[in-house]
C-alpha cells in the first residue's frame, strides 16, 4: 500500500485549540510540545540557564524548537527578549483572554521551526513593543542592536491618527522598502500573520472575513513570492476556512473521500516509478503529495463532484544526486508511464520568481487518470518548500551572517516592486499591490531571450512597459509571434512578443484602458497627470496673458517674480499651480488680473 504524505494538508481550524470557530469547522486537536526537563533546559540555554534563574516554562519550547535547528545557538539573548516583552506586554491581552505575550512567542516558535537565526526570533519576541507599549526603539537598539531594532522598525505600524486613512498603505509601502534591505522583516510579517490566522475564531465575523480577504489578496502571494510553501499552504487554508466555512467543509470531505481511493490508483504507479528508476541507476525517494484544500478548491472551481485522487496529490520524486540526474529520473517517469504532451514544464532551467527549481510533467495513470509528477534533486527540495529561508539557513550554515542573503538582488519581482511602489501615491497603492502579487499565469519570452512573468489579461503594452519605462513610452506595437499586433492585444502564454518603437512616440491616455500591470499603470497614470498639469498649466497662462494684453508684460511679471509672490499669496507654491488651477476655474480671472497690475 502507498503511504500518503500530507506535508501539504496543514491544520486548517481558524479557531481556538479545542473549540469550534463561530462560522467555520472544530480545529484539528495540535499536539502539545514537549517541555525539555530542567536540567536539558540548563544545558541548552548554556550561561543563561543558572539554578538562580529557571528558564520560564513558556519560552522552554522556543528554546528546544531553536536549539533542534541551530545546535550551536546562544539561548541568552532569546531569554532576555523574552523577559522584555513579557514585561512590556504585562496586562495586555488577546481577544481568546489569553496574556498577549503568547502572540510573539508564538510568532517566535513559528520560526524556530523554519530554523531561522537567533536575531530573526529576538526580533519576533520584541516586534509589538514598540506599536503597543511603552518600550522605544532606541531601547531596543541599546539593548539589542542595530540589526534586530532594524528589524522590529520594519515591522511596526505607522501611527493611525498622524496618517489616518494612509496608514494601512503606508504601513505596507513601509515593510515593502524594509524587506528590500531584510527579507526576514517580511518572514516575520508573515509568521505574525499565519499565528493571527491560527487565532481567528476568537475575532468577530465581519474581522474575520476582513482578514481571511487580505491575507489571501496580500500574505499568501508574498509568501509565494519568497517560496516559502509552508506558510503558503497552511495561510491559504485557514483564510479559506475563515471566509467560506462551508466551501472549506465541502472540499475537505471531497479530498478525504478521494484519498480513500488513492492506494488503489497511486501503488501501481508507483511501482513502475521506482522499477523505472532502478533501471537507470537512479537513487530516489518516491512520496505520494497531498494538495492542501485551497488549491483544490481552487483548481476545480468549487466542483467536487467525482474528484479523483490524482485532483489531490502528485508523485513527488526527490532525487539522490546532481542536476542532470533530475533529467535522467524524468526520463525514467516517461518511460514507466505514458507522457501527455505538451505538459512538460521546466523550473530546472528557468527558475520561477521565487527561485523555485523542479521539473514537472503530466503523465497517464495505469488506472487511467492524469498524474502530475514532481522531480527535484535532494539539494533543491529545501528550497522548494522554504524558499528564502533555506537560503538564509544556508548562509548561517556556512559561517556568514543570516543577513548576508536576506538583502537578495536576485528576485525580480521585488526589483520591478521597488521600482513602481516610489510613484504610487497612496489611495491606490494597495490596489496596485494587489495587481502586482496576483498570481501570474502567464509567461512570455521576447527575441533576446528575456523570459517575462505577466498575470492573466496582459498585453503587448504590459510587455513593453515590463522591459522598461523607456521601451513602454515609445511603444507603438508588437509582434506576437511575428505577426503584427496592437498594444492592446492580448498576449498568451507561450508567446514570443517583440516591442516595436518609435523615439517620437508618446504615452495616450487611453493606454490606461488596456494596461494591466502595477508598474504599467503606476507609471502611466504619473506620466499623464504631469502631462495634462502641463497642459493645464499652458492653457491657463495662455488666458491669462491674453486678459492683460496691452496692460501688463506677463514675461515680465513672471521674470522679476511677481508673478511667483501673487501664486504664493494664494497659496500655490509654483507659478504652474496657479495657472493650471486658474484654466481648471479654482481661480478667478479678474481676481488674478486685478493682483498682477497692482504690483
Amino acid at each position: 500500500m502507498t503511504t500518503l504524505n500530507p506535508a501539504d494538508r496543514p491544520c486548517t481550524a481558524p479557531g481556538p485549540p479545542g473549540a469550534a470557530a463561530p462560522g467555520g469547522p472544530a480545529p484539528a486537536r495540535r499536539a502539545r510540545p514537549r517541555v525539555p526537563p530542567r536540567r536539558a533546559l540548563y544545558r541548552l540555554v548554556g550561561a543563561a540557564g543558572r539554578a538562580a534563574d529557571p528558564v520560564p516554562a513558556a519560552v522552554a519550547p522556543l528554546l528546544a524548537a531553536h536549539r533542534a535547528a541551530c545546535p550551536q545557538a546562544d539561548g541568552a539573548a532569546l531569554l532576555r527578549a523574552y523577559a522584555v516583552a513579557e514585561r512590556m506586554h504585562r496586562g495586555q491581552l488577546r481577544k481568546s483572554g489569553a496574556p498577549y505575550i503568547t502572540h510573539p512567542l508564538a510568532v517566535a516558535t513559528i520560526l524556530a521551526g523554519l530554523g531561522l537565526d537567533t536575531d530573526t526570533l529576538v526580533a519576533a519576541l520584541l516586534h509589538d513593543t514598540v506599536e503597543d507599549t511603552p518600550y522605544t526603539l532606541a531601547e531596543v537598539r541599546a539593548g539589542f542592536g542595530e540589526e534586530i531594532a532594524a528589524l522590529v522598525d520594519g515591522l511596526t505600524k505607522l501611527d493611525g491618527d498622524r496618517w489616518r486613512g494612509r496608514a494601512e498603505a503606508e504601513t505596507f509601502r513601509k515593510i515593502v522598502l524594509a524587506a528590500a534591505a531584510d527579507l526576514r522583516v517580511l518572514v516575520i510579517k508573515l509568521a505574525d500573520r499565519l499565528h493571527n490566522l491560527r487565532t481567528l475564531g476568537y475575532q468577530p465575523p465581519h474581522k474575520r472575513a476582513r482578514i481571511a480577504r487580505a491575507s489571501h489578496e496580500l500574505f499568501v502571494p508574498f509568501a509565494d513570492r519568497l517560496g516559502i510553501h509552508v506558510l503558503k499552504r497552511e495561510m491559504d487554508d485557514l483564510a479559506f476556512a475563515a471566509s467560506a466555512p462551508e466551501a472549506h467543509a465541502a472540499t475537505r470531505d471531497a479530498v478525504d473521500a478521494a484519498l480513500r481511493e488513492a492506494p488503489a490508483v497511486f501503488a501501481p504507479a508507483v511501482a513502475r516509478v521506482r522499477a523505472a528508476l532502478a533501471e537507470q541507476g537512479v537513487a530516489a525517494e518516491v512520496t505520494v503529495r497531498v494538495s492542501h484544500l485551497y488549491a483544490v478548491h481552487t483548481s476545480t472551481g468549487g466542483d467536487l463532484a467525482g474528484l479523483r485522487p490524482c485532483q489531490v496529490a502528485r508523485l513527488l520524486l526527490v532525487v539522490d544526486g546532481a542536476e542532470q540526474d533530475c533529467y535522467v529520473a524524468l526520463g525514467a517517469v516517461h518511460a514507466a508511464l505514458h507522457p501527455i504532451a505538451g505538459r512538460l514544464v521546466d523550473h530546472i532551467a528557468m527558475p520561477k520568481h521565487n527561485l523555485y527549481r523542479s521539473l514537472h510533467t503530466r503523465v497517464i495513470a495505469p488506472a487511467g487518470d492524469p498524474m502530475e509528477v514532481i522531480v527535484r534533486s535532494r539539494a533543491m527540495h529545501p528550497v522548494a518548500e522554504h524558499g528564502i529561508v533555506a537560503h538564509i539557513r544556508a548562509a548561517a550554515g556556512d559561517g556568514a551572517a543570516a543577513g548576508a542573503a536576506t538583502g537578495r538582488r536576485d528576485l525580480d519581482w521585488l526589483r520591478r516592486l521597488l521600482a513602481w511602489q516610489a510613484d504610487a501615491p497612496s489611495e491606490g497603492f494597495l490596489d496596485s499591490l494587489r495587481a502586482d502579487l496576483a498570481d501570474g499565469g502567464l509567461t512570455v519570452y521576447t527575441p533576446c531571450g528575456s523570459i517575462i512573468p505577466l498575470p492573466p489579461g496582459a498585453t503587448a503594452l504590459d510587455v513593453a512597459y515590463a522591459l522598461g519605462t523607456d521601451t513602454g513610452d515609445h511603444s507603438i506595437g508588437a509582434l506576437v509571434n511575428g505577426r503584427p499586433s496592437p498594444l492592446s492585444a492580448e498576449v498568451r502564454d507561450g508567446s514570443l512578443v517583440e516591442v516595436l518603437t518609435d523615439p517620437r512616440a508618446a504615452p495616450s491616455p487611453g493606454w490606461l484602458d488596456f494596461a494591466v500591470t502595477a508598474p504599467a499603470r503606476v507609471h502611466l497614470a504619473r506620466v499623464l497627470a504631469a502631462d495634462g498639469a502641463e497642459r493645464a498649466a499652458a492653457a491657463g497662462r495662455d488666458r491669462l496673458a491674453r486678459a492683460l494684453a496691452g496692460r501688463l508684460d506677463l514675461l515680465g511679471a513672471e521674470a522679476r517674480g511677481a508673478a511667483l509672490a501673487v501664486a504664493r499669496d494664494l497659496g500655490f507654491l509654483e507659478v504652474d499651480e496657479l495657472y493650471a488651477a486658474l484654466d481648471a476655474g479654482a481661480v478667478g480671472l479678474a481676481d488674478l488680473v486685478a493682483r498682477l497690475t497692482a504690483r
